[in-house]
């Protein structure tokens, strides 16, 4: 069984991407969904968070959810504004962010290769947010989010992204945060073997962004092994960028209180193995090692103590030393996945969401962290390890609803 292979996407037609293209279903609340898509009938949200047709207070995970997201979902076909490409294809798929650009290939990636470990994973899942994507995948029939992956660069596959990605794209739109989303659609056949050859000769992929998704896939696949004869169910829908060009952002912690603390005391808590320095001015950190601490309308760099940076690579990762010299001892906060007094904020907020947070009042203390590296995952993930919930945030994030996979 291939790595990867192409297949036959689902696609809005040209005149219909802009109105399509959505937000990933996991980075915006059912609230911001619902007024991100008023007004907008063919907004994918009507796929992905479909409780916003729902009336307000329903159950996002309750079986009226998956049956809407279906019911729209067909409508987007009926009405042909969704359209599956007659033949099986890769397609290329750009993001730009101001000067910033990714070129990946859009393909489907085989569930035998991630169940063994070739696709490799680095985080822990939540069985309520797999069962989510799992009943969604069924109810729709179809993977409609597709999952980030990293490929170690290889010059030959990068030289076919960049040469295919030339011409004018076949699809286009703009997300509201202004990142452009184009696509690409590669249909000669020499071209298709040349990248499926080359990415079958690579040791790995990386899972960067999109676990449940992955992990949902599986479970489908392992549910219809025995009743179903087509393939389609043995693949789960990716893209995959060059690990180079994959961007990581820092992903930072808010907490709701102090632990009977105050902020005072909690301060002089943290100093016992933290240099700890009052600045004027909000503090993202520059280095490893390095902490912003806003508490009581005070910002203060934190600086970890050598003596408390461990020699395991996963527990030296700067989310481990917070969780681990910080958040454990200090606050009792000791299972990041579902502690609920403890919340994340990716870096694309920027620290003014953490000094609003604590602000308004429905935090007591945020804590801003340096990013994790694509280099540290990568070899975390080789050596078999699990990091820390929460400790990559990727961006620019890719958009729902440009290409779908619809399992046969």
């Amino acid at each position: 069984m291939p790595l990867i292979r192409p297949f036959a996407g689902l696609r809005p037609l040209p005149q219909y991407a802009q109105q399509v293209a959505a937000p990933p279903y996991d980075v915006l609340s059912s609230g911001e969904a619902r007024a991100r898509a008023a007004g907008h009938p063919n907004s994918f949200l009507h796929v992905s968070k479909a409780e916003i047709d729902l009336p307000l207070g329903s159950d996002s995970h309750g079986g009226a959810v998956y049956r809407k997201a279906r019911e729209n979902f067909d409508r987007l076909i009926g009405e042909r504004i969704l359209v599956r490409d007659e033949h099986p294809c890769f397609y290329v798929y750009g993001l730009t962010m101001g000067t910033y650009t990714q070129t990946g290939l859009v393909a489907v990636a085989s569930v035998a290769a991630y169940d063994s470990g070739r696709i490799k994973r680095h985080e822990l899942t939540r069985p309520d947010k797999e069962d989510d994507r799992v009943r969604h995948m069924e109810a729709l029939n179809a993977q409609t989010g597709p999952v980030l992956v990293a490929y170690p660069s290889q010059p030959e596959i990068d030289a076919l992204l960049v040469g295919a990605s030339r011409s004018p794209p076949s699809t286009s739109a703009e997300g509201d945060d202004g990142v452009r989303h184009e696509l690409w659609v590669i249909e000669d056949e020499a071209t298709c073997q040349r990248l499926q050859a080359a990415f079958d000769a690579l040791p790995a992929l990386y899972i960067a962004d999109g676990h449940h998704r992955s992990a949902a896939a599986s479970r489908v696949a392992a549910s219809r092994r025995e009743s179903r004869a087509t393939e389609s169910h043995h693949y789960f829908l990716v893209v995959a960028f060059p690990h180079h060009e994959t961007r990581i952002l820092d992903y930072n912690r808010v907490v709701r209180d102090l632990n009977g603390m105050t902020a005072q005391a909690f301060v002089e808590r943290v100093r016992e193995k933290f240099d700890v320095h009052p600045s004027t001015q909000a503090v993202k950190p520059e280095a490893r090692g390095e902490f912003g601490l806003y508490v009581a309308g005070h910002w203060y760099r934190l600086r970890v103590g050598s003596a408390y940076v461990p020699k395991d690579p996963v527990a030296r990762l700067d989310v481990s030393i917070l969780s681990d010299q910080i958040l454990a001892p200090l606050l009792g906060i000791r299972d990041l996945r579902l502690d609920d007094r403890v919340d994340f904020v990716g870096g694309i907020r920027g620290v003014a969401e953490l000094l609003r947070r604590v602000d308004s009042g429905t935090a007591a203390a945020s804590f801003s962290l340096f990013p994790t590296s694509m280099e540290d995952l990568m070899a975390m993930a080789d050596a078999g390890k699990i990091m820390p919930p929460k400790s990559t945030w990727f961006e620019p994030k890719l958009a729902d609803g440009l290409v779908s996979h619809i399992l046969d």
